[in-house]
């Protein structure tokens, strides 16, 4: 009898163990599976887009020693104000200086704004200004993706003086070169001023703009004549032969024309005036095109090779 009732006490548990098994793995069978993690996804980062704004007499030319290097050209003249860093509020003596970027992508060849004045600069004129002590800001900085218009106003540019109407344009008078970068950080400054030492200046760029601004000391009058003045320094520091006019403006501005070594007395009492004249030409600039009355409105000149 005792072993009966321990073969049967065996065959209870051994039941038992079975039936726990089978609910056990009914349960298993019923739960999804685990998730296993993925292997993390190396992306790119996404570029940005960033924009160096030039404002003022600007030109910009191949750099004659680094084929990958463009160099903006400006006049160190009384009529303007020092060059000002605006992202960083800092002053720049004339000089020589270098535009660092962060990583970058973008064409080989940059695409030019149609209304940019475009004009072949001599790699031996891009060297004598770099040469020219005193006389001139230069920034070397990388070749841009594109140079995109910021402003524009309504002038006249040609080799003959007044220039012909038919050069007649809503020419670019300020310009944003524009990078696509991997990040907002690594952006820096560093140069040689004519006198004195520069400190290397690490550039905050928390919007994507990095801004470069010659501002005029006095403000344009009717006859542009400060605009007139800038444009002639840029063209003589370039050793260009080119003019600039308004065609809104009054006529005897030709007479005191910085530009205009021989004026005519025909010149004096012809009138270049549109309904609503000058004030209302201005206005048009201000609300269509950008421009204010006190920014140089010289246009920018971008070498065509």
């Amino acid at each position: 009898m005792k072993t009966r009732c321990y073969f049967t006490s065996t065959l209870v548990v051994f039941a038992s163990a079975v039936l726990v098994t089978l609910f056990l793995v009914a349960c298993n069978q019923s739960q999804p599976p685990t998730a296993v993690p993925a292997a993390p996804e190396s992306k790119a980062a996404a570029a940005k887009d960033v924009y160096v704004v030039f404002e003022g007499p600007w030109a910009f030319a191949p750099d004659p020693k680094d084929a990958n290097s463009v160099i903006a050209l400006a006049p160190k003249t009384k009529n303007h104000h020092d060059l000002v860093v605006q992202s960083a509020d800092k002053k720049l003596a004339s000089g020589i200086y270098d535009l660092s970027l962060p990583a970058r992508s973008g064409p080989a060849t940059a695409t030019v704004d149609s209304n940019i004045l475009q004009v072949k600069i001599d790699p031996q004129s891009v060297q004598h200004v770099l040469d020219s002590k005193s006389e001139r800001y230069a920034i070397r900085l990388p070749k841009p993706a594109a140079y995109v218009a910021a402003t524009h106003y309504r002038s006249r540019a040609g080799s003959a003086y007044p220039p012909d109407p038919s050069t007649e344009k809503d020419y670019v008078t300020s310009v944003s070169l524009r990078y696509s970068v991997a990040t907002l950080n690594g952006f820096s400054l560093a140069g040689s001023p004519d006198t004195g030492a520069f400190n290397p200046l690490l550039l905050q760029v928390e919007t994507p703009i990095v801004n470069f601004a010659i501002d005029p000391v006095q403000d344009d009058d009717k006859c542009h004549t400060h605009s007139r003045e800038a444009f002639r320094d840029l063209i003589k520091l370039l050793n260009l032969s080119l003019f600039l006019d308004f065609p809104n403006d009054p006529g005897e501005c030709h007479a005191k024309d910085p530009q205009n070594t021989r004026p005519t007395k025909a010149e004096i009492g012809r009138r270049f005036l549109v309904a609503g004249g000058i004030k209302q030409h201005l206005l048009a600039a201000i609300y269509f095109f950008g421009a204010r009355p006190g920014d140089c409105l010289a246009p920018i000149i971008v070498s065509s090779s």
